[in-house]
């Protein structure tokens, strides 16, 4: 008996220590996320941020000529919702590894790699490899802390910046958001409901600017004026019109918009100005 209180002691001690010794501490390299719509694309990047520490980091601590998990601790995993263009190649949705393979100073290689339970370079097999990306890394101001970041977004593209020491490199980005946004149209009209003209306005305005468009645009925008006649489908309509240059027709239906405006003043004001401003120009052009 004595024994085995004994035992247990030892085991209560060991267990008890083991969960004292469990301390949380600041990492090193800690864990980063950066996250970015482009177009109706969600692109996100999942690392660990290194630092240099007066350390010479590319063509020292990062060899030229050696693959490197761009980070520190597990690979970094890059995310993509959508197919899009990376560097104009085309790279299927999904999430993959990202590694970059720095040649010389003035040459590297983004490799994407479809494990995504690496440590590392751990287990890294290149018959996993869905891309190699060339990139040419330039100059920049001294970076402390290796950091992803996302710039110049507009509607379909934008740029992933890797930047350490002084060294940046880019990744041009570019999504097929028409494509998407046209399948997220036709499946919303699919499934509206019958009394639902807003969706239908919804989506016609959203042609306004594609031409190529403008008369399934119209077939739209009748279809919604044909459930409910109400000011912004009529304005709406309007503004196809005068996209095509045809002003009197435009005018006609924007002072169609402006008295229907005066049942609905709440929502109307948001609009006022814009439609008066375009009724007064639109009639002088007819």
């Amino acid at each position: 008996m004595k024994k085995y209180l004994s035992c247990l002691f030892l085991l209560l001690s060991v267990a008890t220590y083991t969960a004292s010794a469990q301390v949380v501490l600041p990492q090193a390299s800690p864990s980063s996320m950066v996250k970015q719509t482009i177009g109706l694309t969600d692109i996100t990047v999942d690392y660990h941020a290194p630092s240099a520490k007066g350390r010479k980091v590319f063509g020292g601590l990062v060899p030229y000529g050696s693959l490197w998990r761009a980070g520190a601790n597990e690979a970094t995993l890059i995310t993509f919702t959508d197919e899009l263009f990376l560097n104009h190649e085309r790279v299927p949705a999904g999430t993959y590894s990202f590694f970059i393979f720095p040649h010389s100073d003035s040459l590297w290689q983004v490799v994407l790699n479809r494990d995504t339970g690496l440590w590392g370079l751990e287990g890294y097999n290149e018959l996993d490899d869905v891309a190699y990306l060339e990139v040419k890394p330039k100059k920049s101001a001294f970076q402390e802390t290796m950091q992803f970041s996302f710039s110049d977004i507009s509607a379909n593209k934008g740029k992933l910046n890797l930047a350490w020491e002084n060294m940046k490199v880019t990744l041009d980005i570019e999504t097929e958001v028409e494509k998407k946004a046209l399948a997220n149209i036709n499946e919303a009209l699919s499934k509206a409901s019958p009394d639902d003209w807003y969706i239908w306005a919804q989506c016609a305005e959203y042609m306004l600017p594609r031409k190529e468009h403008h008369q399934k645009a119209l077939e739209w925008i009748n279809k919604s004026i044909a459930i409910k006649d109400t000011f912004f489908n009529n304005w709406i309509k309007a503004k196809l019109y005068a996209y095509n240059n045809e002003f009197q027709v435009a005018s006609t239906l924007t002072a169609k918009a402006m008295k229907l405006g005066t049942s609905e003043p709440d929502s109307y004001k948001e609009y006022a100005s814009q439609i008066e401003t375009a009724y007064n120009d639109w009639k002088k052009r007819k």
